[in-house]
């Protein structure tokens, strides 16, 4: 018998409703058991009245803390068997841990490097574990994970230049590895998305046009939220109906008004708006892939994640922009429990296999 979860993820899949503007499809994606709008998911509240009820007076930023708190026991939801494998990719800087996802095949098949989120500081492969696994079955790719260096002891651009290391490691061993050369993606979530799309910038800056398709989940794409020509950001732009405070305060968590992260990241060595730093600023993303960027309703990323939609539209880029609504910042790291989570995995799928059509 189908599960409430099951029918609420077939229930994404089917109703949802496009846009057109300016050369961009936007998928809006509602709730999937709700006809209000301008609320959270019932998943979304439900988890956010159970975290909030025990919350602690805020105390000054502890890094230990902060990597502690990120992520959440997710769950696998793949059908079909999943070989996992232990990679160290050689660099001058170090080995690079990464873990690869592989269903069964015997001929080559496409391929994906997923970097985590985290702000740069935090995050761990065991968090994604279960989303790369179901990508892995969704796309029928090898989907790759990339335990990049994190901040602060390792500045930028560090953890960038072990995620294109390992992209071109992926790219130079693809005959060993069984897979398709020219169908070599890559996704992140949050600083992940960042470090996907950057790679692609710096792909780009090299001339080679190697990768293929990007998948950016609320990516971080303007790390100050400066005002540009398209974007300012501003509360104003987000429907809330119901639970205003606590929806205020939910798309204001990721606000940075301390300029945490560039003290973190960047360590005042780097502008802001240096394009593989905040990659709404890159002058020139004509070369870019295919890209899917998905944003989550109630997330402070949302408005810069659409501005950078727009730019890479307006260049000719082939875009396609998904909002969840009422869905929160981080929300694939809860597979299994939010089904948004399952059903990002499978537009993601979609896109690569789009590309061997």
């Amino acid at each position: 018998m189908e599960s409430d979860y099951e029918h609420l993820v077939q229930h994404l899949q089917q109703d949802q409703y496009r846009t057109y503007a300016n050369h961009l499809e936007t998928v809006i994606k509602p709730i999937p058991d709700s006809d209000r709008t301008g609320d959270l998911d019932p998943r979304v509240f439900a988890t956010l009245a159970m975290n909030h009820s025990d919350d602690e007076p805020d105390v000054a930023f502890n890094l230990e803390a902060a990597r502690a708190g990120m992520g959440w026991s997710n769950q696998d939801q793949t059908t079909i068997e999943i070989a996992t494998e232990s990679l160290l990719i050689p660099s001058e800087d170090g080995d690079i841990r990464a873990r690869l996802y592989r269903p069964h095949h015997t001929e080559a098949i496409p391929a994906i490097l997923f970097f985590h989120g985290g702000g740069f500081f935090g995050g761990t492969l065991e968090t994604i574990e279960n989303p790369c696994k179901l990508l892995a079955e969704r796309a029928n790719a090898v989907v790759i994970a990339v335990d990049y260096r994190l901040a602060p002891e390792h500045a930028f651009p560090a953890g960038l230049n072990d995620c294109y290391r390992a992209f071109e490691w992926v790219h130079a061993h693809a005959n060993e590895l069984n897979i398709l050369k020219d169908r070599i993606g890559v996704a992140g979530d949050s600083a992940g998305g960042n470090l996907a799309t950057a790679c692609c910038l710096m792909d780009q800056e090299r001339g080679e046009h190697r990768i293929s398709y990007q998948a950016l989940i609320y990516p971080v794409v303007n790390l100050g939220s400066i005002p540009t020509d398209d974007f300012e950001w501003t509360l104003d732009a987000y429907d809330i109906s119901y639970h205003h405070d606590l929806i205020r305060g939910v798309v204001l968590a990721l606000a940075d008004p301390d300029s945490l992260l560039n003290d973190l990241y960047l360590q005042g060595k780097t502008n802001l708006k240096h394009p593989l730093v905040s990659p709404l600023f890159a002058d020139d993303v004509t070369g870019l892939p295919p890209t899917l960027i998905v944003t989550a309703e109630y997330d402070y990323l949302r408005l810069e994640g659409e501005a950078y939609a727009r730019k890479l539209s307006g260049a000719g880029i082939p875009t396609r922009l998904i909002q969840y609504r009422g869905m929160d910042h981080a929300f694939i790291d809860k597979l299994g429990d939010y089904p948004q989570a399952e059903d990002c995995m499978y537009e993601i799928a979609k896109g690569i296999k789009e590309l061997t059509k």
